[in-house]
């Protein structure tokens, strides 16, 4: 089997940025695993993506020209209906092997399979191995029908009647296998050799390729573009880290703008500009967003995290004299700055107290009211908050009034992003508080996974009252996450509600769970359409928590065992789960966990146990009594190490269980006939069952 490397690439109009590293990856894998399918391409074969602004290509190495032939078994049919009982074929047989495309006389060569009845007719045959000539058109064909493009164009062919649906119009197509063109077709194109480099500064167009291999090298060389996405993110990056080194400054560290940057060049070219240092006076956070929302640039920070009044451009062409695209854009980026400015100097002409009334004409939710509603029910979870916990209720109270003015400002209007940072430089400037400036920004936090939770008591009020209004309040009107649909975010608030209560111990010691849930419910009293979550809300909040905790490493186990008990207190999570991972490694823990499982089986089927206390002289064997004495000694170890916050200690203490629930179950019959035995025995197992199930169900971990 002969084989040589491969490259495909369809050469397109300039593809959206955004979706151009994925549509790369999926284009190069799709292509791939259709060829690996069909016996072409060996798995573990290197396989190179390519994606630039105008092509998306694949390189994959070691390609077949044609498949192996296989072998395969065709079960006909029994013996039975195909052969008559001179052993001769039926006319069922000779039109099954017809239909197979196999001559009549192929009966000749059956075997049987199986003895009687289950005796069976098989053939075997040998199937040609696929031909890259025609296999590769179909998988091209299916590699562009599974590309996850956000928006599908459609446009007509040259010859005016032929429509085209893709993510943008394609210009050409090429198919090399080594130095041969595979003859295929896609998109209304025919298959070849030529492709097109830079725009402006290819030295050569068309660029013909020489063969599969010569593909990158002749791009770079003679069509001065880096066909490879991750090959030129890396050279925007080290490009980006020494011109700012040669200013002695860093650049911003902005994964999502380096890709999409890299998205719109095909020859990048950092260079160093300049905007005038008075704008510095305005909030870096507004200089950066407007650059690298508007402008793609890279600002500048000092060692100390300052912005700087310099910023890095990635041009698309490197000409010799680089002052004309340089001045370009420092002349592009002044009018917006200029705006930031203006925005900032406007905005803080009115307190955020002054426009606070104006919430009243803002629509938070048709069903749920305005955002003066929203602020008012805010202000009331947060001030109980704030009084379980012992934090300063005038600070949060104030807070949580203008946590929101800052949506009725220029500046969050332009830039809707900024929201809350805005809201602490207005707080500062009317003179408040900077415990309550920082909380009008901490309130969004954490905004996504891995952010910073707010810095301190006063924020973690609020953020914890305004997700809990979200939350409680879109549910209780049945705007729930369906799928991978979450418009209003919810699963973002609840895993947010989850860090603040598991990893800030010291105030989430004052706020149960279900505490919280009553308490925000209340502030919805009288809302129109409006009914209590209630148990649905806790159970998704419970199920973000799960996923959270598997995605830090805590087994599937340890987790259901912790969680089924709906502890209360989400930062004890933790410990508990320590807690069951260390009862996990005792050598008793496997016997406990099954016998743990057995008793609530019995437990749940029994109707006796409920409201019958346990009466030792009720006691007939010795397995029950020495079951009652160990549980006797036990339980006020465990239950005093379970009152300390020693969830480790309670469980170990279980150990000793092991030998006498053993013995009970080997030697007592539960289901006795007496009904005062039995029920009897249900009240000890239910003790059993109450003192090994506090801190965890352990019955989780049985296998």
């Amino acid at each position: 089997m002969t084989t040589d490397n491969l490259l495909v690439e369809l050469f397109v109009e300039e593809l959206p940025p955004k979706a151009l590293a994925a549509l790369g990856s999926a284009f190069a894998h799709a292509i791939a695993d259709g060829l690996r399918g069909a016996g072409l391409f060996a798995a573990g074969a290197a396989v190179t993506p390519f994606a630039s602004p105008r092509r998306l290509g694949v390189h994959l190495e070691g390609v077949a020209a044609r498949g192996a032939d296989r072998e395969l078994a065709q079960k006909l049919m029994p013996v039975a209906v195909g052969l008559d009982g001179a052993g001769a074929p039926s006319a069922a047989l000779l039109k099954k092997l017809a239909a197979l495309g196999l001559p009549a006389d192929a009966a000749a060569r059956l075997r049987h399979e199986g003895e009687g009845r289950a005796a069976t007719l098989y053939i075997d045959t040998v199937v040609p191995g696929a031909e890259l000539t025609e296999t590769l058109g179909r998988v091209l064909h299916e590699a562009i029908a599974k590309l996850p493009i956000p928006k599908v164009m459609s446009y007509q062919l040259a010859d005016g009647w032929s429509t085209v649906r893709f993510v943008r119009p394609a210009h050409g197509l090429v198919a090399l296998h080594g130095d041969r063109v595979v003859p295929l077709q896609a998109l209304g194109l025919v298959a070849g050799r030529e492709t097109h480099g830079h725009r402006f500064e290819a030295s050569v167009d068309p660029i013909v390729l020489r063969d599969a291999d010569s593909y990158a090298p002749q791009l770079r060389d003679e069509g001065a573009v880096i066909a490879g996405f991750g090959e030129r993110r890396d050279a925007i990056a080290q490009q980006l880290q020494r011109a700012a080194a040669a200013a002695g400054l860093r650049p911003l560290d902005d994964a999502a703008l380096l890709d999409e940057v890299c998205a719109l060049v095909e020859r990048p070219n950092v260079l160093s500009c300049r905007f005038e240092p008075e704008f510095l006076a305005v909030p870096q956070e507004c200089l950066i967003l407007t650059m690298k929302a508007n402008q793609k640039y890279f600002p500048l920070f000092d060692a100390e995290g300052r912005l700087s009044h310099q910023f890095l451009v990635v041009s698309n062409i490197a000409p010799a004299d680089p002052s004309a695209v340089i001045d370009g854009n420092e002349r592009v980026v002044r009018p917006r700055l200029a705006d930031a400015k203006f925005f900032f100097e406007q905005d803080r002409k009115r307190t955020l107290a002054s426009r606070v009334d104006g919430l009243e004409r803002v629509v938070y939710h048709a069903r749920l009211g305005s955002q003066a509603a929203r602020m008012r029910r805010v202000r009331a979870i947060a001030a109980e908050l704030a009084a379980l916990a012992g934090v300063d209720s005038a600070a949060v109270t104030q807070a949580a009034e203008l946590a929101k003015a800052d949506l009725l400002t220029d500046m969050v209007g332009e830039f809707p992003e900024l929201q809350g940072v805005m809201g602490r430089y207005y707080a500062l400037h009317d003179g408040l508080p900077a415990s309550v400036a920082q909380a009008i920004e901490d309130h969004y936090r954490p905004r996504y996974a891995g952010d910073a939770l707010p810095a301190d008591a006063v924020g973690l009020c609020l953020a914890l009252a305004d997700k809990l209004e979200t939350l409680v309040g879109l549910f209780g009107i049945g705007q729930l996450p369906t799928g991978d649909k979450d418009p209003f975010a919810l699963r973002r608030h609840a895993l947010g509600v989850v860090r603040m209560l598991g990893e800030r111990a010291e105030l989430a010691a004052n706020w149960p769970l279900p505490r919280l849930l009553e308490i925000a419910a209340r502030a919805f009293a009288g809302v129109d359409g409006w009914a209590d979550p209630g148990a649905a809300l806790a159970h998704f909040m419970f199920e973000r928590l799960a996923n959270a905790l598997r995605e830090q490493g805590y087994g599937t186990q340890e987790v259901d065992a912790v969680l089924v008990l709906r502890p209360p207190l989400l930062a004890e999570v933790p410990r508990r789960l320590d807690a069951v991972r260390a009862f996990a490694a005792l050598p008793e823990a496997a016997a406990l966990a099954a016998a743990n499982k057995r008793v609530g089986n019995i437990l749940r089927k029994s109707e006796a146990v409920g409201g019958v206390a346990l009466q030792r002289e009720l006691l007939r064997e010795a397995a029950e009594h020495a079951l009652l004495d160990t549980l006797a000694a036990v339980a006020p170890q465990a239950q005093g190490a379970f009152a300390r916050g020693d969830y480790t200690t309670a469980l170990k203490a279980l150990a000793a269980l092991k030998g006498p629930v053993d013995a009970f179950f080997d030697q007592v019959m539960v289901n006795a006939e007496d009904p005062a035995l039995r029920a009897n025995r249900l009240a000890l197992l239910g003790e059993l069952h109450q003192a090994m199930n506090r801190v965890a169900d352990i019955s989780c971990l049985a296998g």
